[in-house]
């Protein structure tokens, strides 16, 4: 596909995918109207960027379906001035995608050929507010913390109080949280209240889980 062959297909998945799902966030549709997803995939998925799927990255991530993402990010309500933490990056599409709408950005990622993929890609296009750092997932990066918002890219069985703990007594988190078991997650938003959490459910998805995230099974004798 040639470069005006992606920006009509970019139109039309803001068209076509994201603005009928309820994604009415003017800040968030203009991000996703100029970050070229097509850069952040491999030569052989390119024609597949734009499809409203996720797609499967290596080390068993995946970039997530365009509409599941533009509506976790509209949830955040992401301010210019936030800071923001990205968990489970994959491929940094995500990221770049934030770092138009908050002041700075920290993404990590485990899988070490997509922290260099990312990064590599978040220059070329000129996103100079965002870093993708290796770190394992359930610790968060609390050396660039707190954090006004953080999104986890997947579906969760649990999120880690490592993480909430990330938080500004306002932020909030955002994440697929599925029940184990369960093929249907439920995009939720966690936020404070007194000295605990509480999970708000937003809106139903089917995305894959991070492992880092699954519940332990325990076992009775």
């Amino acid at each position: 596909m040639q470069n005006s062959s992606f920006a009509t297909a970019r139109k039309t998945m803001v068209d076509c995918q994201l603005r009928p799902s309820k994604v009415t966030d003017q800040f968030v549709l203009d991000a996703f109207s100029t970050i070229p997803r097509e850069e952040f995939v491999g030569k052989q998925q390119r024609a597949l960027a734009y499809v409203d799927e996720d797609l499967p990255l290596s080390g068993g991530r995946c970039l997530m379906e365009p509409m599941v993402l533009a509506r976790l990010l509209q949830a955040l309500e992401i301010r210019p001035d936030d800071n923001l933490l990205i968990v489970g990056a994959g491929c940094g599409y995500g990221t770049a995608i934030a770092a138009k709408l908050a002041g700075s950005v920290i993404a990590i990622e485990t899988r070490a050929n997509l922290v260099e993929k990312a990064q590599d890609v978040l220059v070329s296009i000129g996103i100079d507010n965002a870093a993708i750092v290796k770190s394992r997932l359930v610790d968060g990066y609390p050396d660039e913390g707190p954090y006004d918002r953080i999104l986890i890219e997947g579906g969760v069985e649990v999120v880690p109080d490592s993480l909430l703990k990330q938080l500004t007594p306002k932020g909030r988190l955002a994440a697929i949280y599925r029940k184990p078991g369960h093929p249907v997650g439920v995009a939720s938003l966690w936020m404070r209240s007194g000295k605990d959490f509480t999970r708000t459910p937003l809106f139903d998805a089917r995305v894959p889980n991070l492992d880092e995230f699954n519940a332990k099974v325990e076992f009775s004798f």
